[in-house]
């Protein structure tokens, strides 16, 4: 006997999937409910009643973009035994990321930059995201034996690269971004 629970997750999931794929690549405007609908194999009925409207389901992606964020950190990182290392990891996934032939930026700036001035819950989304991750990164440096405030310098290098990234197309950004970093993870606690 099929699980009706397990089933509605896995189409509740296949439904955000789909609509991530197609706003990340199109834009949340440009894609309507009824193509998300369509592309994820679902009734529109089934749609409404997963996602009462659009806000939601865009909400629901951004709750998935930021598990995708923080798993994909943490994997990075994992097996890392030098916290120095840990630190810089960010731009070594950083890299790993732009060179995704489907990377076009940071989904939450997206997202922010075309509804954050109508939808307060989306840009609070964004906002949360981007706390979330200079938290991340100042627990990491204090893990270093620096300051918290080295966190917040070295997220907004990892900020920097994933626009200039998307903007310019070339994932290097990474790379110059990381070397940076490691200017200021040696300022901080001394060259190694």
């Amino acid at each position: 006997m099929v699980d009706v629970t397990e089933q509605t997750d896995e189409t509740r999931a296949r439904i955000v999937s789909t609509a991530d794929a197609l706003y990340y690549a199109r834009g949340i405007n440009a894609v309507g409910m009824d193509e998300v609908r369509t592309a994820a194999g679902v009734s529109l009925k089934r749609l409404y009643a997963e996602f009462p409207g659009k806000e939601q389901l865009v909400l629901a992606v951004l709750a998935s973009r930021h598990r995708q964020w923080e798993d994909g950190l943490a994997r990075t990182a994992a097996g890392l035994d030098d916290p120095r290392q840990r630190l810089l990891a960010v731009f070594d996934f950083l890299e790993e990321w732009f060179r995704d032939d489907t990377f076009r930026g940071c989904g939450f700036v997206n997202a922010f930059g075309e509804l954050g001035a109508t939808s307060p819950a989306v840009a609070d989304a964004a906002r949360a995201h981007k706390q979330s991750f200079q938290d991340h990164v100042a627990r990491l440096a204090v893990e270093a034996g620096a300051d918290a405030s080295l966190g917040a310098h070295l997220a907004l290098l990892a900020e920097g690269a994933q626009t200039t990234a998307a903007i310019s197309g070339r994932a290097d950004a990474a790379g110059q971004a990381r070397k940076a970093a490691e200017v200021l993870v040696d300022a901080a606690l001394g060259p190694r």
